[in-house]
């Protein structure tokens, strides 16, 4: 595929605003454009002109996968709240009434899972200006920049979605780069800084510069790889051929990789849908000619990609095109998880036949994972002992650097969605770290 072939296509953006505007939407029935309303003033809606008239197959809606990705959909409330709040929406409530049941809603949701507020955010370094920066894995520093803590389209699954949603005390951001640099100064242990959001690749490739350029000439502590967290290669691939900064992002790009770091892009692919587009092809080439390596990584979540067909078809063109299939993610315990959720157990199986489907090269994937409080814990198997049924699981990263690689026991429990729903196997009381950061 070459990029140079691929015309230029001139932005445009939905939101909960201006989505009826989607001419497609003339024939989607009316109860679920009254769901997108209802549930788009609870969670933030934004999708553009590529994913509606490339991704989205509208014979197949509101069953398409990808106009459930970025779509609010009914069932992400309980039916307790959808129909409050239809009913403040539908009697022109007035906007606080709004706010406060939203405000409400949000509460009950998790909504900063995993110790984020609590335990990731460095304290006590002597430097101001970190309120954009987590620390929880000793190799790797988190960057949160201002200016891309936004994205091209929002998931309806984001574990990030009080970033989009209003949530001021629980939103992640920073301008101060210097502040990054003299943290990862002081933490030689650090190897990796990733860069995330929301989504940096939004930035114009000026702004970005203006983090990445301090980091290229301070040459930081033990610095050696750049990861930048992205959804832009499935969601706008003409921001790496066609956009007016295109080449200048591509140019900062190289010279990253020629300052002697990895450039590593996280890319979010959900479906392979996301990946079968001329565009998607080019951008994907024209990024690994400037010398990034990308890595592919989503959740399995409920109708959307709850198929084993949907990931070995997507692992398959992955490494068609030269992405690393990388990371197999359990949804996480925040925001409308019992739309989206699986049993741990349903999800190691899509995983297995997944997995199976694919050729050694593809198993590069590892999953299913919960990013959870104590770590990445894999579900590394269901096993029978004395005729009992055990998850076999693995901290495959962990806070405590002590306990990676550990494999440990629990109760079989095909109900149980995440790592705090786990009873310890054998009698056990309790596992051998603290159960109350799982959450």
């Amino acid at each position: 595929m070459n990029y140079d072939k691929v015309a230029p296509k001139k932005y445009q953006v939905y939101t909960a605003k201006n989505f009826k505007k989607i001419k497609q939407l003339e024939c989607v029935p009316d109860d679920v454009l009254t769901s997108v309303d209802v549930v788009s003033k609870v969670f933030a809606f934004k999708t553009n002109n590529y994913v509606v008239d490339e991704l989205i197959n509208w014979e197949k809606v509101p069953d398409d996968p990808i106009f459930r990705l970025v779509f609010p959909q009914k069932g992400m409330l309980s039916d307790h709240e959808y129909s409050h709040m239809k009913s403040l929406v539908m009697n022109s409530a007035s906007p606080g009434s709004i706010r406060a049941n939203v405000a409400s809603i949000h509460k009950r949701m998790n909504p900063h899972p995993a110790g984020q507020m609590e335990l990731n955010v460095p304290e006590s370094t002597g430097i101001r200006g970190l309120s954009g920066v987590q620390h929880k894995y000793d190799e790797t520093v988190l960057f949160f920049p201002s200016q891309g803590q936004t994205c091209h389209a929002f998931c309806t699954y984001c574990f990030r979605w009080p970033q989009f949603s209003g949530l001021d005390n629980y939103r992640f951001a920073s301008k101060n780069v210097d502040a990054l640099i003299r943290y990862i100064e002081m933490h030689p242990e650090i190897t990796d800084l990733l860069i995330t959001g929301g989504d940096p690749l939004v930035m114009s490739a000026k702004v970005l510069e203006q983090y990445i350029d301090p980091v290229l000439k301070s040459s930081p502590g033990n610095l050696s790889t750049i990861r930048i967290g992205t959804k832009v290669p499935a969601y706008w691939p003409y921001r790496f051929l066609t956009d007016n900064d295109s080449d200048d992002l591509m140019r900062l790009f190289s010279r990253i990789a020629e300052s002697g770091y990895h450039l590593a892009l996280m890319a979010h692919y959900t479906h392979y849908r996301e990946l079968e587009t001329p565009a998607a092809e080019a951008a994907v080439k024209r990024l690994r000619q400037a010398g990034a390596v990308i890595r592919s990584q989503s959740p399995v979540v409920r109708h959307i990609n709850d198929n084993p067909e949907v990931w070995s078809r997507m692992w398959e063109i992955q490494a068609g095109l030269g992405v690393i299939p990388y990371y197999m993610f359990v949804q996480r315990n925040t925001g409308p998880r019992s739309y989206f959720s699986l049993p741990l157990k349903q999800a190691y199986d899509i995983f297995t036949e997944s997995y199976k489907g694919v050729s050694g090269l593809k198993r590069t994937v590892r999953g299913p994972s919960m990013s959870a409080a104590p770590g990445k814990v894999l579900v590394e198997g269901i096993t029978g002992i004395r005729g009992e049924k055990y998850f076999v699981l693995k901290f495959i990263q962990a806070r405590n650097p002590e306990w990676v690689n550990r494999i440990f026991f629990a109760e079989y429990d095909e109900r149980a969605c995440w790592l705090d729903e786990l009873t310890p196997a054998f009698g056990e009381q309790e596992f051998f770290f603290d159960l109350r950061d799982a959450a």
